[in-house]
């Protein structure tokens, strides 16, 4: 099948692929009068005395926006908020089918920082969450940094964080089965982006040692001029040699490539000269750094890839319906790093020990219980570091 032309055809017939569908029924005047007026103005009044209420007398609890500028849209680039909409709804649609999470798409028409942040503080107080999505860096960090420090309801960049979240999990399984430790593993990171970024804080915060980024100019490295804020920021923290060079320079006995940079810029040669029993999770879209194929003649012993196509997919449909889930559920006011990694183990733990393979190191996307896994995990790991103001609900 060729996906991209039944995906055209599909949206075509679609037109859209959510819609708003009614809770209640309104169909006599008795119902009609107590889902709208008058009797509506009692739950108004409620809401009024006390905001809180806004999560128990409305669908506020349960909804979730999908917010993007365009500027970032699956790999295609600066298309516009618009063209984004196709994407956003599907997300929408994920987050119904594996979280039933009530999300719906809102593309800005904007790129300014300032007004982004304001348009959507402005909206804040309609919804339980918010999922940030296709923001180009390097302003999507501080979107979600003044966010988060101005809203008392989870914000969450699934570009940066989901991807984050999804990568260790997939390491975390990879590693126990080519039998290595995480202190001890070297691992490059190309594409020091939003994803890229966010991957290494994660990997760091759960006891990785050895990182390595890489980008346009080379190896990332304290005290290089060229970068951007965010890049200076994460090269005080990694490739604490001081290594310089190319990306090849930099996969010379590394054990763990991560890519979430541009297609075909890895070559056969790169993967020769790393470790044995070397991993490579090439995930640029829509065409990976290098193709499972090519990784595994070159020596490659465990190859994860973005694509549906081949196994150990890496996809960030494992997270962040199960994420969210567990934040709502719960009144979570953030998302903070240990409820990531709870998300992170709680995927890896739907793999038990016996089917854990070179072929299978991570949930498929569509397994239902893996999505409850994460739901479960973060509520938890919501509740222990005190960001839940309500108990766990099954």
């Amino acid at each position: 099948m060729n996906y991209r032309e039944e995906s055209l055809k599909k949206h075509a017939e679609w037109k859209g692929k959510i819609e708003v569908v009614s809770r209640v029924e309104v169909d006599t005047r008795e119902k009609l009068s107590v889902a709208y007026t008058p009797g509506v103005a009692e739950p108004c009044l409620a809401i009024k005395d006390d905001i809180d209420k806004s999560f128990e007398l409305t669908r506020r609890w349960n909804t979730v926006p999908v917010i993007t500028d365009g500027t970032a849209i699956l790999g295609l680039g600066d298309i516009g908020p618009e063209a984004g909409m196709p994407v956003m709804e599907g997300k929408c649609a994920l987050f119904k089918a594996y979280g039933d999470v009530d999300a719906y798409p809102l593309c800005i028409r904007s790129k300014d920082t300032e007004e982004i942040i304001r348009t959507i503080k402005l909206f804040a107080g309609s919804w339980g969450g918010i999922n940030l999505e296709d923001i180009s860096a390097p302003r999507c960090f501080e979107i979600e940094t003044r966010l988060k420090e101005e809203l008392d309801i989870p914000v969450f960049h699934d570009d940066q964080h989901g991807t984050a979240i999804v990568m260790l999990a997939a390491l975390t399984n990879a590693l126990k089965v080519v039998g290595k430790k995480k202190e001890d593993v070297k691992i490059v990171i190309n594409g020091p982006g939003a994803a890229g970024i966010s991957i290494a804080k994660l990997l760091l915060a759960d006891g990785f040692k050895h990182i390595t980024m890489c980008g346009i100019y080379g190896l990332l490295y304290d005290g290089d001029d060229r970068l951007d804020s965010a890049q200076k920021e994460i090269a005080k923290v990694t490739n604490l040699e001081g290594k310089r060079g190319t990306l090849a320079d930099g996969l010379k006995g590394a054990d763990v490539l991560i890519g979430v940079s541009v297609a075909n810029c890895v070559t056969k040669e790169m993967v020769a000269s790393m470790a044995e029993k070397s991993i490579l999770f090439p995930c640029a879209n829509p065409t990976p750094e290098i193709s499972r194929k090519d990784a595994l003649e070159a020596g490659a012993y465990l190859v994860g890839t973005g694509s549906s196509e081949y196994p150990n997919q890496i996809n960030n449909v494992l997270v962040f319906p199960g994420l969210f889930r567990g934040a709502l559920d719960v009144r979570a006011t953030t998302v903070n790093r240990e409820m990531m990694i709870a998300a992170a183990r709680g995927i890896a733990s739907c793999v038990t020990e016996d089917k854990l393979s070179r072929e299978y190191i991570l949930p498929y996307a569509y397994d239902k219980s893996a999505h409850e896994c994460v739901a479960k995990a973060v509520a938890k790991a919501a509740i222990e570091t005190g960001v839940a103001k309500k108990p766990y609900r099954v």
